[in-house]
């Protein structure tokens, strides 16, 4: 996923040097002694001179187009190499620091801890020096969190729901795809992405290489942080009749299978099939694969359409896809306890309390 419209090395330090001479007391100039853009072998791709009320440093920049956690060691690795054999005792500090379009959370974490200063074009700075402390954190820059955004949602989505639910197992590209309904592009293309979060190990080379999910769990919070940013799907609200609570979802399973229509049961029923935590659930919310079938399984129900009261609600399913991975229990086709979980935190009440238990009983990460 490339971050458009992309800044030119020489605009990232000028933006860095506007950032830094907004500061109090901050005066900040290119050293023009190295060119920047010029030189194969320099060391570093930019220094600037930087005076903190009576403190003097010198920055040596180096330019990175995006930085993610498994950027960060070869970084700090970078810069001590740079570092080696330089001249000491000249009366300013050196002080290596990144400068990138874009550095994620993770990466920034990692860098921190490093005491490796960093800025990204987001306006987000991290300047470690002893006695010119600077810390700012700002949002994401929009191209970065727009390319993010797109691996939590769509054909993308479904790779990581793979990988989440079967986390235990190594992945070819080919097989991943084939769980995943997506084709090997697009597989390829995610997994590209989950190594440079550091989320992943790999063994073997070529065709027969294989990826597995060693960070489960951070893949699963970063998708939990980004759903406030993923429309939410289109929704049907229905009022069954003549149906009490603790026997609707019953019904609306046999109702169902008997259309042969596909669906999965989500939110609070699936989850209180799967480990109870609530005295009783008063509506269903299902995933239904939109056709002919799903229609006439809705009429056999006798359900009309309400806009309050509601005690079925229909997530439109487009694909087979958003039925990934559904389990059968006691008789009903229930949504994977990973897709349930990330409903429920879009859910009201105690969904998200609910969300957690499942989260700790079925999850397990």
């Amino acid at each position: 996923m490339m971050l458009e419209p992309s800044l030119t090395e020489r605009q990232l330090i000028t933006q860095f040097l506007d950032a830094l001479r907004e500061l109090p007391d901050v005066h900040a100039d290119l050293d023009h002694s190295g060119p920047v853009g010029l030189g194969a072998d320099r060391r570093h791709d930019a220094q600037i001179d930087l005076r903190v009320g009576g403190k003097s440093l010198v920055l040596r920049v180096y330019v990175k187009k995006a930085v993610y956690p498994r950027d960060v060691r070869q970084a700090i690795w970078q810069f001590r190499e740079a570092s080696h054999g330089r001249p000491k005792g000249q009366g300013k500090e050196p002080l290596s620091l990144l400068v990138a379009e874009s550095i994620s959370p993770g990466a920034k974490a990692l860098l921190r801890d490093a005491h490796v200063g960093y800025y990204d074009s987001g306006g987000s700075m991290y300047l470690p020096a002893t006695g010119a402390y600077f810390y700012i954190d700002k949002p994401p820059p929009k191209a970065f969190a727009k390319s993010v955004r797109s691996l939590f949602s769509g054909r993308c989505a479904q790779v990581l729901h793979a990988l989440l639910v079967q986390h235990r197992d190594w992945f070819g590209v080919k097989e991943l795809a084939q769980r995943a309904m997506v084709s090997p592009a697009t597989a390829s293309q995610v997994l590209t992405e989950l190594e440079r979060f550091d989320w992943l190990v790999s063994r073997g080379l070529g065709p027969s290489k294989e990826r597995f999910l060693r960070e489960p769990a951070a893949l699963l919070d970063a998708w939990v942080q980004q759903l406030a940013s993923i429309r939410p799907p289109d929704l049907r609200r229905y009022y069954v009749p003549a149906t009490k609570a603790d026997s609707l979802l019953d019904r609306v399973g046999e109702v169902f299978d008997a259309h042969d229509a596909g669906y999965a049961i989500s939110y609070e029923a699936a989850a209180q099939r799967y480990s109870p935590f609530l005295s009783s659930v008063s509506q269903v919310r299902a995933r239904l694969l939109i056709g002919a079938s799903a229609d006439a399984a809705i009429g056999d129900l006798g359900a009309r359409v309400v806009n309050e009261g509601a005690n079925l609600v229909i997530i439109e399913a487009k694909s087979p896809g958003d039925l990934l991975f559904r389990e059968r229990v006691g008789g009903i086709w229930l949504a994977s306890p990973v897709r349930v979980y990330l409903d429920l935190l879009r859910g009201e009440g105690r969904s998200k309390e609910m969300a957690e238990h499942l989260r700790k009983e079925m999850i397990g990460f």
